[in-house]
């Protein structure tokens, strides 16, 4: 029994030895020099958060028409991030933590992380390059390495887009930096050509005339800038001649729709005019005959 209540004794003491400890270390920080820290500790957080608050709340003032929502998108994550960052440094400075120490494992950690994702590293440099350039959106009908889609969305590291046939193919942004890219959508006025041939035994100053009716009757074609047409050159069937004609690209089908109007337009003109379209023709000479056979195919 004196074994037990000595054993419960020297227990009870080394938790009333550790509870004092405890107590005297909670009371070394309750110091009047560790209260204005504090003090000011929240005075500068409230006052940075301040700050960052506005900043985000101007970012959204900003009309429209001056930027573009990839660009707002990078400003806004800009100023998250270096909120963020400059709220840990200074919490961490308050610690005791070197900031120099911080930034030798950083630069530390870059570099093994660089060797381990370089891809992933020249993705994001090339999706900061695309978003600050801003010459492809959301929306946009772009072709690039024969993938031709319409962009669903921008990202850091890839863009998304879907083809005309409805499949998601995902382009990393180093491929867009590293290639010819054409985006069918960046400018609202396109102009679309179509070659046109005509019977070598039809009248050209007549067939030409005629071909320059063909634009105005189309409902999408522009009226300025003018439509053009001339002639190409001497084909095999006949002598072909360039349709080009302006339309507004503001509508996901105005291309077709475009094309379709002028080719009809196209046909009607010339059979008003009593101009042949010519097709292939085949003559067939047989000797020993007095006469030469003649047949279309």
């Amino acid at each position: 029994m004196d074994d037990i209540g000595g054993g419960a004794k020297a227990a009870g003491e080394s938790f009333l030895e550790q509870t004092s400890s405890f107590l005297n270390w909670i009371k070394s920080f309750l110091t009047w020099e560790n209260l204005f820290k504090f003090i000011g500790a929240l005075i500068f957080l409230t006052i940075l958060w301040i700050i960052y608050k506005l900043i985000l709340r101007g970012l959204k003032k900003i009309p429209a028409e001056k930027t573009t929502p990839q660009r707002s998108m990078l400003l806004n994550r800009f100023v998250k991030y270096t909120y963020y960052v400059i709220v840990i440094i200074y919490i961490l400075s308050l610690f005791g933590v070197k900031l120099s120490a911080i930034w030798g494992a950083a630069g530390i950690a870059g570099i093994a992380i660089g060797f381990a994702a370089q891809t992933s590293v020249s993705n994001l440099i090339s999706g900061v390059f695309i978003l600050i350039e801003g010459s492809i959106h959301a929306g946009d009908l772009i072709i690039v390495n024969e993938i031709t889609g319409v962009i669903d969305s921008v990202n850091l590291l890839s863009i998304e887009v879907h083809t005309l046939d409805n499949q998601m193919v995902r382009i990393p942004n180093s491929t867009i930096i590293n290639s010819s890219i054409i985006n069918n959508s960046y400018h609202t006025d396109r102009r679309i050509q179509i070659t046109v041939s005509i019977s070598y035994d039809a009248d050209m100053t007549k067939a030409l005339e005629a071909l320059k009716k063909a634009p105005a009757l189309c409902p999408t074609v522009l009226s300025y800038p003018e439509a053009a047409v001339w002639y190409e050159g001497f084909g095999q069937s006949g002598i072909n001649l360039i349709v080009a004609a302006w339309y507004k690209n503001n509508y996901p089908t105005a291309f077709l729709d475009t094309k379709n109007a002028l080719f009809i337009a196209i046909k009607k003109v010339l059979d008003d005019a009593g101009i042949e379209i010519p097709y292939n023709q085949l003559d067939v000479k047989i000797k020993g005959e007095k006469e030469n056979i003649s047949k279309d195919i």
